[in-house]
C-alpha cells in the first residue's frame, strides 16, 4: 500500500494532472529549482516556465540545476518578486506553483510575506486559464511565522466560489507545523 504523500509531493501530483506539453506555467518561488525542473519536464520542449525568486542565489541555484540537465531553453528565470509576475507574463497560464516560507538552506530572515503573496495569488488567478490550477504549499511556524499563513488563509477562504474552487489539505497529526497544501482551480 503506498504511503500518503506530504504536501509538496501532493502538489506535484495535482499539477501533473493539469499540465501538458506545450503549456505555459509559473514557478512563483523558484527556491532551489526543484519545482522549476519538475514544471520544465511537464511542459516539454514547446512549453514555457517562468520562474521567480527575489534572491539571486535562488535564481543561480535554479539555473545550475536546469543547465545540468539541459532544460534551460524552456525556462525564463526572473530575479524579482512574484507579486510582479504580471509585468513579465501577458499570456494565460495553465498552472502556478507557490512554496511559501524561506529558501531551504538560505537565510531564514528572507522569506515570502503575506502582502506580496496575496498580491501574487490574485495576479496568478487572473492569468490562469479556465480549468487551470494554482498550488500553494504553506510552510509556517518557527521562523517561517504564522502571520503569513493566517493572512493568506483568510484571503483564500474569501475567494469567489463562482469563479474558483479552493481546496485545503492538512496533516493534522504530524508534529512541528507540517506544511498545508492549497489548490485553486479556475472554474470554466
Amino acid at each position: 500500500m503506498p504511503k500518503i504523500a506530504n504536501s509538496l509531493t501532493q502538489s506535484h501530483q495535482y499539477i501533473e494532472r493539469f499540465v501538458e506539453p506545450g503549456d505555459i506555467v509559473i514557478d512563483a518561488t523558484a527556491g532551489n529549482g526543484n519545482d522549476t525542473v519538475f514544471l520544465a519536464k511537464l511542459v516539454g520542449e514547446n512549453g514555457k516556465v517562468f520562474a521567480f525568486d527575489i534572491q539571486k542565489v535562488a535564481i543561480e541555484r535554479t539555473r545550475e540545476k536546469l543547465l545540468k540537465i539541459g532544460l534551460m531553453d524552456r525556462v525564463e528565470l526572473i530575479n524579482d518578486g512574484h507579486e510582479n509576475l504580471d509585468k513579465y507574463i501577458q499570456n494565460s497560464v495553465k498552472a502556478v506553483m507557490f512554496n511559501l516560507g524561506y529558501l531551504p538552506g538560505g537565510d531564514h530572515k528572507i522569506g515570502t510575506k503575506a502582502e506580496t503573496t496575496i498580491c501574487a495569488i490574485e495576479k496568478a488567478m487572473e492569468l490562469l486559464v479556465a480549468g487551470g490550477l494554482i498550488s500553494i504549499v504553506v510552510y509556517h511556524g518557527g521562523d517561517s511565522g504564522f502571520e503569513e499563513k493566517n493572512r493568506v488563509m483568510e484571503y483564500l477562504y474569501n475567494i469567489d466560489p463562482k469563479k474558483y474552487t479552493v481546496m485545503k489539505t492538512e496533516f493534522i497529526n504530524q508534529p512541528n507545523c507540517p506544511p498545508i497544501l492549497v489548490c485553486i482551480e479556475k472554474i470554466g
